[in-house]
């Protein structure tokens, strides 16, 4: 779709190249929100293409190579094989009041783990979680777009850490207070690398597909304002940095987000009929995600050692998938790593 109506809505192109970005989206933009809803389907349209790898398929986190596996066993949705709980382990998640965030503390406190929460505000723990639950984590008040604000007692005793900040792709009441994508994506990330003590054992970024493919259509659509360059910009800083990392690229988000819900209602979220896992590598991958399944392989890619130092989309579909199970998350991780 040539036409100069587009041209003239994708950044750097057109005679309109030069035009505040930010200005133009609060002009509302027609032509962005159409493109933007069309990209949106074009998602969901595609659900997963699994294709056959390349004879040189020794992946690594900047390979262009495909892979996908999925589980296709039985029904695990009531599968209770989890992680070991470790009384040494402390997790911090970063972004926990998000729709996956949320998820990702729920399961960790319901699996007895040492929880640490960094926020802006510490009263929307409480709010989010139930002042019932607040004695099951460690809230610290913090900002990682902000270097001055990030406290050294914050990391003391950090063995993990699940990174799940994010915010909106387009100018959205998100965006108050600068949580741009720059800001957030980038320098938030940045920062918190930065911060971390290297003896952190594994960081696992939340990141989304598309990132390599930010200057190409459809994806310049949805990097208008840079969400998905400034994704990729927080990945390859968290590669360089000498922590041991896992990235997880999910695709759209579905299921929630569950804001303001509290920790048992967190807890019995399910991702309905598609819960079956599909993980792919080479940024190839194209569908949805949903929060409750991201959620799940952030905290089982913790302890999967065949995921450090690993770049993995995630889709899921209909089917039955590894749910909480250990062995059938290190089968579908292993089994992507090693092809």
């Amino acid at each position: 779709m040539a036409s100069a109506a587009l041209m003239r809505c994708l950044p750097n192109t057109g005679p309109f190249c030069d035009v505040d970005r930010i200005s133009f989206a609060k002009q509302k933009c027609s032509y962005v929100e159409r493109f933007a809803s069309l990209f949106a389907k074009h998602l969901s349209r595609h659900s997963v293409q699994c294709l056959a790898p390349s004879p040189s398929s020794r992946h690594s986190s900047s390979s262009s190579t495909f892979l996908c596996a999925a589980v296709t066993s039985e029904s695990s949705t009531d599968s209770r094989v989890q992680p070991t709980t470790d009384a040494s382990k402390c997790v911090l998640v970063v972004g926990g009041t998000g729709g996956v965030g949320q998820l990702v503390v729920a399961a960790l406190i319901d699996r007895g783990l040492n929880v640490r929460v960094i926020l802006r505000d510490t009263n929307k723990a409480s709010a989010v979680f139930g002042e019932a639950n607040m004695d099951k984590m460690q809230v610290f008040v913090g900002d990682t777009r902000k270097v001055g604000e990030l406290e050294p007692t914050t990391w003391e005793g950090v063995t993990h850490v699940i990174c799940c900040t994010g915010t909106t792709a387009f100018p959205s009441k998100r965006w108050d207070g600068d949580n741009t994508p720059e800001n957030t994506d980038w320098h938030g990330v940045r920062n918190l690398i930065d911060a971390l003590p290297k003896t952190v054992k594994r960081f696992v970024l939340v990141s989304s597909i598309g990132v390599t493919k930010f200057d190409q259509l459809p994806w310049n659509i949805m990097n208008l304002f840079g969400v998905l360059k400034y994704k990729k910009m927080g990945e390859n800083y968290l590669c360089k940095s000498g922590i041991p990392f896992t990235i997880i690229r999910a695709g759209r988000l579905t299921d929630g987000p569950y804001t303001s819900y509290d920790l048992n209602t967190l807890l019995k979220a399910t991702a309905g009929t598609r819960r079956r896992v599909v993980l792919g590598q080479g940024d190839k991958l194209v569908g949805e995600a949903s929060r409750i399944v991201v959620a799940e392989a952030c905290i089982q890619a913790l302890d999967i050692d065949c995921t450090c130092g690993q770049i993995y989309e995630i889709n899921s579909v209909e089917g039955d998938g590894p749910g909480t199970d250990q062995n059938k998350w290190k089968a579908l991780f292993t089994r992507v790593s090693t092809a």
